[in-house]
């Protein structure tokens, strides 16, 4: 079976069509009817095909990467007329070797070849490979040559200007479309697509309309070039400069900037948005889990569908829907497509979340991020958050009786019983007074939150100190709630303890530890990796020999460094598990640290804003850019502005390139020091006039922030005191008038 590749019309008095076949033979039919066939000389591959009407030849490139030319005489006679008479439907394949007129190497493979005669006189071929451009005369000789530095996909000579030159079409890879004077370059233009095919046609009167054809089908019409215009602006009659007026308008312009600077960039929104994006996440379980792949299996793990809805205003094209959850969650589904939303049209998706992991998330909150363009082409993007429910993580548990970590928030109102703040997780009790309440996370872990009777404290205690974030926060916001439905709005949690950085320095640890192991492990398995291919190369070696030699156990080697290879690659895949599990969990004990000292110092939200931005700069732990590094220079830079007690510094330069620390020491220290300065007064802010600090009345007993290095070392012992021993948390004053377990079974 043949493919037709490539067809070229005869313009001799009769209709001859030349078909080339994939396995390079040359068809010619006489209208409907077959006339012979030929295989080209060395053909593999076909290349492009053109007839030269001038020397009555068929121009090609073969495989060879040469540019052959084979006249239709020899064509035609290259077999005897009588054989092809003999039968009814001749053998495609009985075609001789053909003798080539003329050749030409280009050394590269050639897009497309086009016969060009504007000129009676003379015709011209010209070739277009894939990085030069070529024009010969019809005997082969080269005219010109231009190198292109880009990828062509099409071209189309055109036109002939003035005697002598030819204008040419080039389209590349790159959306471009270049027009050519022989070698010299006259215009280029833009294009949406990459054009595969071009041509230039008068449509309605409009002579010289250049039609594209892209790769999907898509077909455009384009006009090159505008009419000139006759307007020319009048001469502005010169004046003399008023320069205070110009200093007052200066003035005037820098103070706008200035404010448009402190509202942090925000871009002004219209009144009505061009997309209305909502999530509403549904207040019941599946009924039917959609946890397929859950670690803990799928009976255990429940799954909550969450409805997106967007109102378009206006039409919009390709709006992209991604929707991101904290990990160990997961979505069956994050990305939605919408090609083309009419005015007025509501589209509306529905996915399931689920726990996959076995350990919490750092957080309940999902972000839904819709892009798309504006009818005017400017691409816009908003967002839409959601919080999932408590309950799709943990359950109602049996209370603790002991815990390694515990932590007290106080309020400035009475206490709230628990059966008002989670309904879910207590059972209804006679009294409607309950005080202590257990919570069973699915991965194993357990929580037990407290609260007292007659004093305005809560106590979460738990065995993992990150777990005690998400209990401590979910209560913090309940509170909030609870208070504005009665109408109190100056109602405020306070933390009085000391900030328990011992126990988050333990998970840093922890962290970097597994990040070194991992970099250990992958130079490691790439040493292994190129040992197994020098055996491999060794052993091909042995097997091409045409003399045969022994091994020397090659093969032995080779299969143990191929277990080697294996064994080191599920090591590394065990240790990124790792690091992933490591990293959620530190960015929950880091959420619980921000939202502490938050509480601690007072902090407004601007200012707690700041400590995240330090704190949680990375939505994932990268092997090239990792926590530690970043948040130290963060720190540094907060240390070293508007948490600086001195001009001299402020003046010091922080390093460009963030290399991966030899320890996590340096943290360690900027992260003590940065609260010891929260607590002599400190202030976070990111203006520039805000950055020295404020003259201030130490209290009594707060030592200077040390000028030296001997001086920072004695304050690191004063510091130690506040900041390193935290055990204070097992040992803390219990809540008065409350027993830890009271109204606990045994």
């Amino acid at each position: 079976m043949f493919l037709a590749f490539t067809t070229a019309q005869s313009e001799m008095s009769r209709d001859l069509i030349c078909i080339q076949s994939v396995d390079g033979m040359l068809m010619v039919f006489e209208q409907e009817s077959y006339a012979f066939g030929r295989f080209l000389p060395g053909s593999l591959l076909p290349g492009p095909l053109a007839y030269s009407a001038r020397t009555d030849s068929f121009i090609t490139v073969s495989s060879c990467r040469q540019v052959e030319s084979y006249r239709y005489q020899v064509l035609a006679f290259a077999t005897d007329a009588d054989k092809r008479q003999e039968t009814e439907q001749p053998k495609l394949g009985s075609g001789k070797r053909l003798v080539v007129d003329w050749t030409l190497n280009i050394g590269e493979q050639a897009l497309d070849i086009c016969i060009v005669s504007f000129n009676q006189l003379a015709s011209s071929v010209f070739v277009l490979g894939e990085r030069n451009f070529f024009g010969l005369k019809d005997n082969g000789q080269i005219l010109f040559m231009k190198k292109l530095d880009y990828s062509p996909s099409c071209f189309l000579p055109y036109c002939s200007v003035s005697e002598g030159t030819i204008n040419t079409l080039i389209g590349n890879h790159n959306n471009m479309l270049r027009i050519y004077q022989d070698v010299t370059l006259k215009w280029a233009t833009q294009l949406p697509h990459v054009p595969i095919a071009v041509r230039v046609g008068c449509l309605h009167d409009l002579k010289g309309v250049i039609v594209t054809l892209s790769d999907d089908g898509h077909l455009q019409c384009s006009y090159l070039g505008t009419d000139p215009s006759l307007f020319q602006a009048p001469k502005v009659e010169s004046r003399e400069l008023n320069y205070d007026e110009l200093d007052t308008e200066l003035k005037e312009l820098q103070k706008i900037i200035k404010d448009v600077n402190k509202s942090q960039g925000a871009w002004p929104m219209t009144e009505r948005d061009d997309l209305k994006v909502s999530a509403l996440v549904s207040p019941e379980f599946d009924s039917v889990s959609q946890a397929a792949d859950a670690e803990m299996g799928t009976d255990l793990v429940p799954s909550v569908t969450v409805k997106v809805t967007l109102q378009s205003r206006v039409a919009l094209q390709k709006a992209k829907l991604s929707v991101y959850v904290q990990p160990p969650l997961v979505l069956t589904c994050d990305q939605f497509t919408f090609e083309f939303m009419a005015p007025e049209m509501t589209r509306t998706v529905a996915f399931s979340v689920y726990l996959k992991g076995s350990y919490a998330p750092p957080e309940l909150e999902g972000n839904a991020v819709v892009s798309y363009y504006r009818p005017t082409g400017i691409p816009r993007v908003i967002q839409c958050k959601f919080r999932l429910p408590l309950k799709l993580i943990c359950q109602p548990g049996q209370p603790s009786k002991t815990a390694s970590h515990k932590l007290t928030i106080d309020t400035n109102k009475p206490p709230v019983s628990l059966l008002c703040l989670f309904p879910g997780f207590v059972h209804q009790s006679e009294d409607d007074q309950v005080n202590v309440i257990g919570f069973h996370f699915l991965g194993g872990s357990r929580v037990t939150l407290l609260a007292s009777k007659t004093s305005q404290r809560y106590r979460i205690q738990s065995e993992q100190f990150e777990d005690l974030w998400l209990i401590t926060n979910e209560l913090i916001i309940r509170l909030q709630e609870y208070f504005e439905k009665q109408g109190i709005k100056d109602f405020a949690c306070s933390f009085s303890g000391s900030v328990p950085l011992q126990e988050y320095f333990e998970l840093i640890d922890h962290h970097f530890e597994l990040r070194i192991n991992g970099e250990k492990l992958e130079e490691l398995l790439s040493e292994r990796a190129v040992q197994f291919r020098a055996i491999q190369r060794r052993l091909l070696t042995r097997f091409k020999d045409k003399t045969p030699a022994p091994l020397q156990h090659l093969d032995t080697l080779l299969d143990g460094t191929y277990k080697q290879v294996i064994a080191l690659a599920d090591a590394v895949e065990e240790n990124q598990d790792n690091v992933s599990q490591s990293f959620a969990r530190l960015r929950s004990a880091t959420r619980l640290v921000i939202l502490l000292i938050g509480l601690w110092q007072k902090l407004s939200a601007d200012q707690v804003a700041i400590l995240e931005a330090a704190f949680l700069p990375l939505q994932q732990g990268a092997q090239e850019l990792g926590w530690e590094e970043t948040v130290d220079a963060a720190l540094s830079h907060l240390l070293k502005t508007c948490l600086s007690k001195s001009s001299k510094e402020q003046a010091l330069n922080l390093g460009s390139q963030l290399n991966t620390p030899k320890d996590t020491s340096r943290l360690k220290k900027h992260i003590t020091l940065l609260c010891d300065r929260l607590a002599k007064g400190g202030r976070l802010c990111l203006s520039t006039d805000a950055a020295a600090p404020p003259t201030m009345v130490m209290p009594g007993g707060c030592a200077p922030i040390p000028e030296s290095d001997l001086e920072e070392r004695s304050v690191e012992q004063d510091s130690a005191e506040l900041f390193t021993n935290h055990k204070h948390l097992i040992a803390e004053t219990p809540v008065p008038e409350v027993s830890p377990l009271q109204g606990v079974s045994e």
